[in-house]
């Protein structure tokens, strides 16, 4: 995927993200526009800064943004916990049991494997929703899956697939997935990836996406940032962000995101969950980030919105009495995965 950094942030050079309303606006430094899923890619004239321009357009009160580029947070940028590591077998065996609670996963896809070869749900999927066979983060999304699978045993998942094997999507493909499950919303929804923005302002069209969605409740994580900058779409008001745990759940993992805008945190080291079936993992891995932390809070709000709603097992959990708090981190939620 072409990109471009802009501080700490990255773009798609020469992109701006918008939606009908701002198209007029911006049309003298527009060379193209493609619109699906009620969302505007403007594809500028050279030399056009998209950064530039959104400042612009949003003194005017429209909304713009540049067409920012979310990524995976598995430990991007190296050291252990940056790939996964081949585990032996995990002994699971999905039960019986149905829930009526779906979950939402925007992410590199699912693979085939054993956990769900039974399931509904997977076979709703189709093949455009399978995930990446090659990259840098190719079968996060089936890792993540795995958590969800053993989180909330019985629940069904919905599977959009909006990074690449390298773990990297874009703003536009993000809010038009967000877009596609207002039809059917699903009670809890999983967003493993996540970014900067240029401005550090909140990217407008990814917050009224998820605002739109008003019965779900959405989780996001931290980013493996190390820093308390505030990470999209997980310091959104309205998303629940998750920093990650170190193995014994009592600390902060140190590649961890935090910061007041943190919601909740759970064990995001040295996690085993289904993979890629290849010669060297057989369908199993362990892994660590803030993306798997995530993964565990979103399976513990899903199992327990089987008996009342997914908003209201929020509010218990975190701002009910008594519930315990660590500064820049949340609420921990424990796990036995």
């Amino acid at each position: 995927m072409e990109m471009q950094q802009v501080g700490e942030a990255f773009i798609r050079p020469g992109q701006l993200l918008t939606d009908r309303s701002s198209l007029s606006a911006a049309a003298r430094w527009t060379q193209a526009v493609s619109e699906a899923d009620g969302v505007c890619v403007v594809h500028l004239a050279a030399g056009v800064d998209p950064c530039e321009l959104t400042a612009e357009l949003r003194d005017q009160g429209l909304r713009a943004s540049p067409n920012h580029v979310f990524r995976g947070q598995p430990l991007f940028f190296g050291g252990p916990a940056s790939r996964p590591f081949p585990t032996p077998p995990i002994s699971y065996k999905p039960g019986r049991s149905r829930s009526d609670v779906t979950v939402g996963l925007l992410d590199t896809g699912v693979a085939e494997h054993p956990w769900w070869a039974a399931s509904d749900w997977y076979d709703d999927i189709g093949p455009e929703a399978a995930d990446a066979s090659e990259g840098l983060q190719a079968g996060h999304g089936t890792f993540i899956a795995g958590l969800l699978v053993r989180g909330a045993p019985g629940a069904a998942l919905r599977v959009d697939r909006v990074l690449d094997g390298d773990g990297l999507g874009d703003e536009a493909s993000v809010v038009r997935a967000l877009h596609r499950l207002r039809e059917r919303p699903p009670q809890v929804l999983n967003l493993s990836f996540g970014g900067h923005t240029f401005d550090d302002r909140p990217p407008q069209l990814v917050a009224d996406a998820i605002a739109e969605l008003t019965s779900t409740v959405t989780v996001a994580c931290a980013g493996n940032t190390a820093s308390d900058r505030p990470f999209w779409p997980a310091a959104l008001p309205s998303v629940i962000g998750v920093a990650a745990l170190d193995a014994a759940q009592e600390s902060r993992a140190p590649y961890s995101g935090y910061g007041t805008w943190v919601d909740a945190c759970a064990r995001g080291d040295w996690l085993a969950s289904s993979y890629l079936d290849t010669e060297q993992f057989g369908g199993f891995a362990a892994w660590c980030g803030t993306s798997f932390a995530t993964a565990l809070v979103s399976g513990t709000i899903a199992d327990a919105a089987k008996k009342e709603p997914a908003k209201d097992v929020v509010r218990r959990l975190l701002d009910g009495e008594g519930a315990r708090q660590i500064p820049d981190l949340g609420v921990p939620f424990p796990s036995s995965l």
